[in-house]
Protein backbone atom coordinates (compact mmCIF):
# COMPACT_ATOMS: atom_id res chain seq x y z
CA UNK A 1 0.00 0.00 0.00
CA UNK A 2 0.85 3.61 -0.51
CA UNK A 3 0.10 7.26 -1.07
CA UNK A 4 0.06 8.40 -4.98
CA UNK A 5 0.18 12.29 -5.35
CA UNK A 6 -1.86 13.00 -8.29
CA UNK A 7 -3.07 16.18 -10.08
CA UNK A 8 -6.78 16.13 -9.17
CA UNK A 9 -9.06 16.00 -12.40
CA UNK A 10 -6.57 13.29 -13.73
CA UNK A 11 -7.57 9.34 -14.38
CA UNK A 12 -7.11 7.30 -11.77
CA UNK A 13 -4.30 4.77 -11.66
CA UNK A 14 -5.52 1.21 -10.75
CA UNK A 15 -5.51 0.46 -7.24
CA UNK A 16 -5.19 4.68 -6.25
CA UNK A 17 -7.66 4.18 -3.16
CA UNK A 18 -9.29 7.06 -1.54
CA UNK A 19 -8.53 10.20 -3.25
CA UNK A 20 -8.41 13.41 -1.48
CA UNK A 21 -8.10 16.95 -2.14
CA UNK A 22 -5.62 18.95 -0.69
CA UNK A 23 -6.74 22.10 -1.80
CA UNK A 24 -8.01 25.43 -0.47
CA UNK A 25 -11.38 25.51 -2.65
CA UNK A 26 -13.53 23.30 -4.34
CA UNK A 27 -13.06 22.72 -8.40
CA UNK A 28 -15.24 25.70 -10.02
CA UNK A 29 -18.70 24.86 -12.18
CA UNK A 30 -18.30 21.16 -10.76
CA UNK A 31 -21.22 19.93 -8.91
CA UNK A 32 -20.74 18.25 -4.91
CA UNK A 33 -22.17 15.38 -6.13
CA UNK A 34 -19.88 15.11 -9.40
CA UNK A 35 -16.36 15.54 -7.65
CA UNK A 36 -15.66 11.74 -7.24
CA UNK A 37 -17.18 10.68 -10.66
CA UNK A 38 -14.79 13.58 -12.09
CA UNK A 39 -12.03 12.42 -10.57
CA UNK A 40 -11.76 15.60 -8.37
CA UNK A 41 -11.50 13.80 -5.35
CA UNK A 42 -13.53 11.84 -2.68
CA UNK A 43 -12.54 13.55 0.40
CA UNK A 44 -11.98 17.45 0.38
CA UNK A 45 -9.09 18.31 2.85
CA UNK A 46 -8.27 21.73 2.66
CA UNK A 47 -6.36 20.81 6.37
CA UNK A 48 -3.58 20.69 4.00
CA UNK A 49 -3.94 23.04 1.41
CA UNK A 50 -1.50 26.27 1.87
CA UNK A 51 -3.56 29.43 3.82
CA UNK A 52 -5.06 31.42 1.23
CA UNK A 53 -2.02 33.74 1.97
CA UNK A 54 0.49 31.65 1.22
CA UNK A 55 -1.36 30.07 -1.90
CA UNK A 56 -1.50 33.37 -3.15
CA UNK A 57 2.41 33.69 -2.03
CA UNK A 58 3.16 30.58 -4.02
CA UNK A 59 0.91 31.96 -7.45
CA UNK A 60 3.29 34.83 -6.99
CA UNK A 61 6.44 32.81 -7.07
CA UNK A 62 5.00 30.36 -10.20
CA UNK A 63 4.40 33.48 -12.15
CA UNK A 64 7.81 35.32 -11.24
CA UNK A 65 10.29 32.07 -11.90
CA UNK A 66 12.32 33.42 -9.14
CA UNK A 67 13.68 30.71 -7.32
CA UNK A 68 14.03 32.45 -4.17
CA UNK A 69 10.48 33.39 -4.12
CA UNK A 70 9.29 29.55 -4.44
CA UNK A 71 11.61 28.27 -1.59
CA UNK A 72 10.83 30.99 0.72
CA UNK A 73 6.95 29.68 -0.45
CA UNK A 74 8.21 26.68 0.59
CA UNK A 75 9.18 27.65 3.90
CA UNK A 76 6.14 29.25 4.54
CA UNK A 77 4.18 26.60 3.98
CA UNK A 78 5.93 24.02 5.55
CA UNK A 79 5.41 26.31 8.92
CA UNK A 80 2.20 26.03 8.34
CA UNK A 81 2.41 22.14 8.32
CA UNK A 82 4.37 21.97 11.46
CA UNK A 83 1.16 23.50 13.58
CA UNK A 84 -0.19 20.78 15.72
CA UNK A 85 -3.55 20.07 13.04
CA UNK A 86 -1.32 19.86 10.16
CA UNK A 87 1.25 18.30 12.25
CA UNK A 88 -0.95 14.79 13.08
CA UNK A 89 -3.07 14.85 9.77
CA UNK A 90 0.52 14.52 8.18
CA UNK A 91 1.43 11.62 10.37
CA UNK A 92 -1.63 9.90 10.55
CA UNK A 93 -1.60 10.05 6.55
CA UNK A 94 1.87 8.57 7.08
CA UNK A 95 1.08 5.67 9.34
CA UNK A 96 -2.24 4.71 6.77
CA UNK A 97 0.16 4.38 3.90
CA UNK A 98 1.64 1.07 5.40
CA UNK A 99 -2.36 -0.12 5.65
CA UNK A 100 -3.98 1.02 2.42
CA UNK A 101 -3.94 2.70 -1.13
CA UNK A 102 -4.61 6.67 -0.86
CA UNK A 103 -4.25 9.70 -3.02
CA UNK A 104 -3.46 13.30 -2.72
CA UNK A 105 -3.49 15.74 -4.89
CA UNK A 106 -3.94 19.42 -5.72
CA UNK A 107 -5.33 20.87 -9.31
CA UNK A 108 -1.68 22.45 -10.35
CA UNK A 109 0.06 20.73 -13.76
CA UNK A 110 3.43 20.61 -12.81
CA UNK A 111 4.03 19.23 -9.68
CA UNK A 112 7.25 20.27 -8.54
CA UNK A 113 5.78 24.33 -8.50
CA UNK A 114 3.56 22.92 -6.43
CA UNK A 115 2.47 22.10 -2.67
CA UNK A 116 2.24 18.65 -3.68
CA UNK A 117 6.01 18.39 -3.86
CA UNK A 118 6.53 19.74 -0.58
CA UNK A 119 3.54 17.27 0.87
CA UNK A 120 5.39 14.66 -0.82
CA UNK A 121 8.53 15.14 1.09
CA UNK A 122 7.14 16.13 4.82
CA UNK A 123 5.10 12.48 4.38
CA UNK A 124 8.23 10.81 3.17
CA UNK A 125 10.04 12.65 6.50
CA UNK A 126 7.30 10.76 8.68
CA UNK A 127 8.13 7.39 7.32
CA UNK A 128 5.31 7.15 5.05
CA UNK A 129 5.04 4.98 1.63
CA UNK A 130 4.80 7.07 -0.58
CA UNK A 131 4.57 6.00 -4.72
CA UNK A 132 6.97 7.20 -7.48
Amino acid sequence: MAIRIVRLGSDRAPGEGLRIGTVRRPPRGVPKTEFASQNWYDVWYPNLAPSVETMKQAQAAQASGVPAQWAAFGRKYKSEMAEADASRSLDLLAALSHQTALSIGCYCEDEARCHRSFLRALLLERGADVAD
